[in-house]
C-alpha cells in the first residue's frame, strides 16, 4: 500500500489529483482522514520547487546532422535544446496568451504596421556580455537572409525596415501585421549575441543554462547559469537530453530510472504506461498533427487530380482509431484545427471514399507504377504503421502506394523537406498566420509541401494587415479550403501531445503547444 500512497502523493503534487480526490482516494485505501489530511500537508509542501540534482530527459528527433544554429532547428529535441540555452523577444503560455521574454514590453502603431519592443535591461550572455537592442536587431537580419535557411525565413519577410533607438529595437512591416508578436515568439528566434552572424552554433544565449556537452544524435547536457535573469526556473543544476529514436528504447529508459521523463509517448502504449507505479501519463490536445507531405512541383504530385486521389484515399478515422488510439482527431488536409482562433468549423470534413479516389486516380492519367512514400520510425510515434494502413486503404481505390521504411539517422534534414513524398509531423503554431507563414507562403524555406499560389500569398498578406474579425476569418477560411483543396499535405490526424512523466518529477504541467511542456519541461520542472 506504501507504493499505492507514494504514486498518489506523486500525482497530487504534480497537480493530476485535486485534494478532494486525493483524501479521497487515501480514504479508499483505509487511511483514516485524521492521517490522510496530514499526507496532504506532506505532499502539499513536497510539491514546491525543489533546487539541485541533474534532471534527464529522453526525446526523439535527434541526429548526428544537428546543429545549435537556432534558425536549423527542426525536431523535438533540437527545440528542447535550444530552450536551455536561448531566449526569444517574446513568449507563448500553456492558455495561449504573450509572455515578455527579453522584450519587457511591447507596442505598436494604431494600424499594426510599426512595432517597438523595449529590452530589458542588464540581461547577461553566458559570455557576460549585455544584452542589447542591436542583438535583437542582428538576430533578426540574420534569419531574414535568404542564405541563413532559418526555419522562421518566411516569418520575417514582411519586415520593410528595423532600427535601434536606445533600449527599444522597432520593427515597421511592408504590411501591417496584428500577429506579429506571435511570430517573434518562434522557437527558431533565440536572440544571440550580434546576431549569431559571427558563429551562429556557438550556443550563446540567455537561457538558464549554459552548453556543457554538445554530442549530436546522442546526447546534450548543461549546466546552471549563475546569472540567469529570469525567476523561477532553471531548478535543477543540470540538464541532460539523451536521444532516443528508438520509442521501445526511450519508454525502457523512463521504466529503468535513466530518464525522468519522456516525449513522444506511442498512444499504442499510454495506457499500459500509465498504469505503472511510478509514471504519469500527460496528454492534452492542442494544434500537432501528423501528416504525409507531396511537393506539388515534382512529377506525379505536380498534377492536382492525383494529389486529391490520394487525400481521398486515406481513411482518417481509422488512423484515429489504430494508430492514436483515441488520443486525438480527424484531420481534413489543412493545419488548422478547433484549437486556432478564427477556425470556421463549416468547412466540410473529407471522409474516406475509394470510388472518388478511383476516379481521381483515373483522372490524373498516372501510369499505374507505383508511388514512392518514404517513412521512418522518428517521423511521428506509429508513423510505420500509419503509412501501413494508408496503403491498404489506397489499394482499395486501385492506387499503388509503396512504402520505404528509411534510418531515422538524417531524416529531417535528408528526407523531410527534401524528398518529394514523405511522413512527417508539425507541433502546430500560435496563430494561422504563424503557421501558414512558415510552410505554405510560397516563399517560406519550410514550404515542406512546395505549395506555390499566388493567391494564397496575397490572402495571407491581407488577412495580416486586417483588423475586423469577420473579414480576417473569412480570409482564413478561404486560405484553408485552398490549401486542402489544392494542397500538397494530406492531414489525416491531429494527435494529442501525450508525455510520459517519473514521479520524482515535480512541476510539470501539459501544455497544448508541444510535447514536454512545449519544450521547456528541463528548465521548468525540478526533481523532488
Amino acid at each position: 500500500m506504501d507504493s499505492q500512497i507514494e504514486h498518489l502523493k506523486a500525482r497530487f503534487s504534480n497537480g493530476r489529483l485535486s485534494r478532494r480526490e486525493f483524501i479521497g482516494k487515501l480514504g479508499a485505501l483505509g487511511v483514516a482522514a485524521a492521517t490522510a489530511n496530514v499526507m496532504l500537508a506532506d505532499a502539499a509542501r513536497a510539491a514546491g520547487p525543489v533546487k539541485g540534482g541533474t534532471l534527464k530527459l529522453g526525446m526523439n528527433g535527434g541526429a548526428s546532422t544537428d546543429t545549435l544554429d537556432p534558425g536549423l532547428m527542426a525536431s523535438q529535441a533540437m527545440q528542447a535544446v535550444g530552450r536551455q540555452w536561448g531566449n526569444r523577444l517574446i513568449g507563448v503560455s500553456a492558455s495561449g496568451d504573450l509572455e515578455m521574454k527579453l522584450a519587457e514590453s511591447v507596442e505598436s502603431s494604431p494600424d499594426a504596421k510599426v512595432w517597438r519592443f523595449t529590452m530589458r535591461k542588464d540581461v547577461e550572455y553566458h559570455n557576460g556580455r549585455t544584452v542589447t537592442a542591436q542583438d535583437a536587431l542582428k538576430t533578426i537580419q540574420r534569419h531574414s537572409d535568404v542564405d541563413s535557411k532559418s526555419g522562421a525565413l518566411g516569418l520575417v519577410k514582411g519586415i520593410e525596415s528595423m532600427k535601434v533607438d536606445g533600449d527599444v529595437f522597432e520593427v515597421t512591416l511592408e504590411q501591417p501585421n496584428s500577429d506579429l508578436p506571435f511570430l517573434m515568439a518562434d522557437y527558431h528566434l533565440l536572440i544571440q549575441p550580434d546576431g549569431g552572424l559571427d558563429d551562429p552554433n556557438a550556443g550563446i544565449g540567455t537561457g538558464p543554462y549554459t552548453v556543457d556537452i554538445y554530442e549530436p544524435g546522442v546526447r546534450h547536457t548543461f549546466k546552471k547559469f549563475a546569472n540567469h535573469w529570469e525567476e523561477g526556473i532553471g531548478h535543477a543544476d543540470e540538464v541532460e537530453i539523451l536521444i532516443l529514436n528508438d520509442a521501445t528504447a526511450r519508454m525502457a529508459a523512463l521504466q529503468s530510472g535513466q530518464v525522468h521523463m519522456v516525449n513522444s509517448v506511442d498512444p499504442k502504449i499510454a495506457g499500459l504506461l500509465d498504469r505503472a507505479p511510478n509514471i504519469d501519463i500527460r496528454n492534452i490536445a492542442g494544434r500537432a498533427h501528423y501528416a504525409f507531405l507531396m511537393h506539388c512541383n515534382a512529377a506525379p504530385f505536380d498534377n492536382n487530380d492525383l494529389r486529391m486521389a490520394l487525400k481521398l484515399a486515406v481513411n482518417r478515422q481509422e488512423m484515429v482509431d489504430k494508430i492514436l488510439r483515441g488520443y486525438g482527431s480527424v484531420g481534413n488536409d489543412m493545419p488548422i484545427n478547433g484549437a486556432y482562433p478564427l477556425f470556421d468549423e463549416t468547412i466540410e470534413q473529407r471522409e474516406y471514399d475509394p470510388e472518388m479516389a478511383a476516379e481521381f486516380y483515373a483522372k490524373s492519367g498516372h501510369d499505374g507504377s507505383p508511388i514512392e512514400m518514404l517513412v521512418a520510425d522518428v517521423a511521428f510515434p506509429g508513423a510505420v504503421d500509419a503509412a501501413a494502413l494508408f496503403r491498404e486503404s489506397a489499394r482499395k481505390a486501385g492506387i499503388p502506394l509503396e512504402i520505404k521504411r528509411v534510418a531515422n539517422d538524417g531524416y529531417w534534414s535528408e528526407v523531410w523537406n527534401a524528398k518529394p513524398f514523405c511522413a512527417s509531423y508539425w507541433g502546430g503554431r500560435n496563430v494561422q498566420d504563424q503557421m501558414y507563414t512558415t510552410a505554405y507562403l510560397s516563399t517560406a524555406d519550410w514550404n515542406d509541401t512546395r505549395f506555390n499560389r499566388p493567391e494564397f500569398d496575397e490572402m495571407l498578406i491581407a488577412a495580416r494587415a486586417e483588423l475586423d474579425t469577420a473579414k480576417k476569418k473569412e480570409l482564413y477560411s478561404k486560405m484553408g479550403r485552398m490549401v486542402r483543396d489544392e494542397g500538397g499535405i494530406i492531414l489525416p490526424m491531429f494527435n494529442d501531445v501525450i508525455d510520459a512523466v517519473s514521479d520524482q518529477v515535480g512541476g510539470f504541467e501539459a501544455n497544448p503547444n508541444g510535447e514536454l511542456m512545449a519544450n521547456f519541461a528541463g528548465s521548468r520542472c525540478w526533481l523532488k
